[in-house]
């Protein structure tokens, strides 16, 4: 079933379906070291592109996937986030997922995108619960999980990149 997520305007952010010309800027965004601070390195241009294309292909059959995030008073895309169909440990889940520009941290855009965001899943689609998955040592990533209402599920591997890495699951 195809569940259409329409753009989203919070007080101070657009939220928008990703478009094939926002290629570069997703490039800019996820080959930035900065913005993997809590993980590993982050992915070359040519794995982004990759993953761009899996992000695409998300919304045309799902009707929903990761955003752009847009400051439409500045003009400028801060970042980009949303949920995505995952399976983890055999269950299919919705997996929050953002990735910001350093110069956005710190204005709360996380929790802004975010909480409407999991509205609308929880809303639109029940049978599929959100989780955040995240570097045990990220804590800007846990406090962000737990102000929208997520708790500690557990703590183990998590397959990324064809390899277990360390990992907290939260959950509602």
């Amino acid at each position: 079933m195809i569940h259409t997520l329409r753009d989203i305007r919070t007080e101070r952010l657009l939220l928008r379906r990703i478009r094939e010309d926002d290629l570069a800027t997703v490039i800019e965004i996820q080959t930035d070291p900065a913005t993997h601070e809590h993980g590993g390195p982050p992915p070359n241009e040519e794995e982004t592109r990759t993953i761009f294309a899996e992000w695409l292909w998300q919304w045309t059959e799902h009707g929903f996937g990761y955003w752009m995030v847009e400051e439409p008073a500045a003009g400028t895309v801060v970042g980009l986030g949303g949920v995505r169909y995952k399976e983890i440990e055999g269950e299919t889940v919705l997996n929050l997922a953002y990735r910001f520009r350093p110069s956005a941290w710190g204005n709360g855009y996380a929790v802004e995108m975010a909480a409407p965001t999991v509205e609308w899943s929880e809303r639109e689609m029940p049978e599929a619960p959100v989780v955040v998955v995240t570097n045990p040592n990220n804590t800007p990533a846990r406090r962000v999980a737990e102000k929208l209402g997520f708790r500690l599920h557990k703590e183990g591997p998590y397959l990324e990149g064809g390899k277990d890495v360390p990992a907290v699951f939260y959950r509602k």
